[in-house]
């Protein structure tokens, strides 16, 4: 790259600024064996792959009946370490989840998750809306994934539904104050959301780019010149995904250093508050 850079048109060499990942797991995974998946194995991917910082969250719990109870191994976690930052999980159908938002407030989380269908709830319910609520009125942002694996890998016994786009709508619409950052989500999803809610209403929601596809495909192309550069963020699944997939997809688009910035850390740190 050094000996070729000026040979390349400009916007094909990347400029390596700040790369944030809003989409991390550590623990292990309860229905297949994923290398990986410890601190300092997820720590030599980020040095791999250039990632400054990854927002962070306990995989484990995520299948727990009370999810919360991996939030007091996440943070000792991550103040072994200043890369990660916890998102801790927060279940609005299990007495105490204010305190559980409350201790991600006070912890200075970036974000807290909650996965309805892991959980057994309905996306769109009434726990979930409050949730939202309390979200927005405590300044943080929601994490959800549409899915955390295709549904041709699944196990059999992983019966827990994909979000419905709609339930995105009925989240983000349940008050003024609600910022959703949804993770996993492919160009059909994003379109459906975006296109169907108002200008506003789009504008409180970020989409991360570990499950839209990049080139050949022009998926993730055609959604940030109709959705907007400043509406995506920058996640890789890992180590459910490979890390690597993410930055190659932003690596052969045509992007200026700005959308490029953008993406990779801007849009989570100005949009999300941080």
């Amino acid at each position: 790259m050094e000996e070729r850079g000026a040979h390349l048109p400009a916007r094909r060499v990347p400029v390596r600024l700040m790369r944030l990942d809003v989409n991390v797991f550590l623990g292990a995974y309860p229905y297949r064996r994923v290398p990986g998946t410890s601190p300092q194995a997820v720590l030599g991917a980020m040095e791999r792959v250039g990632i400054d910082e990854a927002w962070v969250t306990h995989l484990p719990s995520l299948f727990w009946q009370a999810p919360p109870e991996g939030n007091a191994w996440l943070y000792e976690a991550t103040a072994r370490e200043r890369r990660f930052q916890p998102v801790p999980a927060v279940h609005p159908g299990l007495p105490g989840w204010e305190a559980v938002l409350g201790e991600a407030r006070d912890r200075g989380a970036p974000a807290v998750r909650c996965d309805p269908t892991y959980c057994g709830l309905d996306p769109a319910g009434a726990e979930m809306r409050v949730l939202a609520a309390a979200c927005g009125a405590a300044r943080l942002p929601l994490l959800l994934a549409v899915r955390l694996e295709d549904a041709r890998q699944r196990h059999p016994n992983d019966r827990a539904a994909e979000v419905p786009a709609a339930a995105v709508r009925a989240l983000v619409r349940c008050d003024a104050a609600v910022r959703l950052v949804v993770t996993h989500a492919d160009r059909a999803f994003v379109e459906e959301v975006h296109f169907g809610s108002t200008p506003e209403e789009a504008a409180r929601i970020w989409w991360d780019i570990c499950w839209i596809w990049g080139p050949p495909e022009d998926h993730l192309e055609t959604l940030l010149h109709t959705v907007g550069v400043e509406r995506f963020v920058f996640g890789t699944g890992q180590p459910l995904r490979i890390p690597e997939n993410s930055v190659a997809k932003l690596d052969l688009l045509d992007l200026t250093p700005q959308q490029r910035s953008a993406i990779e850390s801007e849009n989570a740190r100005r949009g999300l508050g941080l």
